[in-house]
């Protein structure tokens, strides 16, 4: 059986905790100092504006188009080949000021720019209403995820395990954010919230694994203090833990290479946070858990 991790490691975790806890202050805290400073580079999808996927006859000139496009005069315009075709062009414009009849002006000039030679395989034209409904849904699918997992693990556990798991879940989201935040590169669009909800939902499967440990160890060592339950049950699935992470990476590592422009600014965020999730797992949800009283009044409390 492949091991990553010796079966007789013993990885002194409590007392590594405010190394931890600084490492992971200092990503929250830059993370959310990178939104306020940069913002981020929201989508058409939240937008609002034009996407535009077209087949040309010959191999996809994208810097010619992009110059016939910017020509125009729309504002930002962005172009991807994608898909083994490198024919296969995907267009996105900013909505442009006015009402509707300004859109299908500027729809017009972009057909005309193009020429009749491409084909159309998508036109999609994304109103404020519409990028509005999507950024509010998107924050509630993440607002009910989270609630979603914190009474979960509430009914599963106890209250003091359903904090300590949000606590690391909000970790976990921030950083995503703050990686769009420091990549201006990456669009924040819907498959961003997808990337977000992956992540919180890969790292609570990797927390509950270790707090069903935790509750076991509690129940079959007695004598032992929270600080010696908590690096037991932690060394006990960190083999599995790393194992998991590692295959997971290694097939999204392929699609980041292998898989094309689209499927790697997909991929990319949740490399990062799959990472960001395993490292929370371990060194934040448990031992979050040292300032809860639980096992029990006669159990040590507290760090060694």
């Amino acid at each position: 059986m492949l091991r990553l991790v010796p079966a007789n490691t013993s990885i002194n975790f409590v007392k590594l905790r405010y190394i931890m806890f600084l490492l992971s202050t200092f990503i929250v805290l830059g993370s959310l100092a990178g939104f306020m400073m940069n913002g981020l580079n929201y989508g058409i999808d939240f937008r609002g504006g034009f996407l535009i996927e077209i087949r040309t006859p010959e191999i996809a000139d994208l810097s010619g188009l992009r110059t016939k496009l910017s020509g125009l005069d729309l504002g930002d315009v962005k172009l991807q080949g994608f898909g083994s075709d490198t024919r296969d062009v995907m267009i996105r414009i900013e909505r442009q000021p006015g009402g509707e009849k300004a859109q299908s002006i500027a729809l017009n000039k972009i057909r005309q720019a193009l020429g009749k030679d491409v084909t159309y395989r998508r036109v999609e034209t994304v109103g404020p209403k519409v990028s509005e409904d999507l950024k509010r849904k998107g924050l509630m699918a993440i607002g009910f995820a989270l609630l979603a997992m914190l009474v979960y693990i509430w009914f599963r556990f106890e209250w003091q395990f359903g904090f300590c798991a949000i606590v690391a879940l909000t970790h976990d989201c921030t950083s995503i954010i703050g990686l769009y935040a420091f990549l201006p590169c990456l669009e924040f669009n819907e498959t961003a919230i997808i990337a977000i909800l992956t992540t919180a939902g890969y790292s609570i499967n990797d927390t509950v694994v270790i707090y069903d440990r935790i509750r076991e160890n509690l129940r079959k060592y007695k004598k032992e203090s929270m600080p010696e339950i908590i690096n037991r049950s932690i060394n006990n699935t960190l083999s599995r833990t790393v194992l998991t992470s590692v295959t997971t990476l290694l097939a999204l590592f392929a699609l980041y290479f292998f898989g094309g422009n689209v499927i790697a600014t997909f991929s990319l965020p949740i490399i990062v946070g799959i990472t960001v999730g395993t490292y929370s797992s371990l060194c934040l949800s448990s031992l979050l858990l040292l300032y809860f009283k639980l096992g029990g009044e006669d159990r040590k409390q507290g760090a060694a």
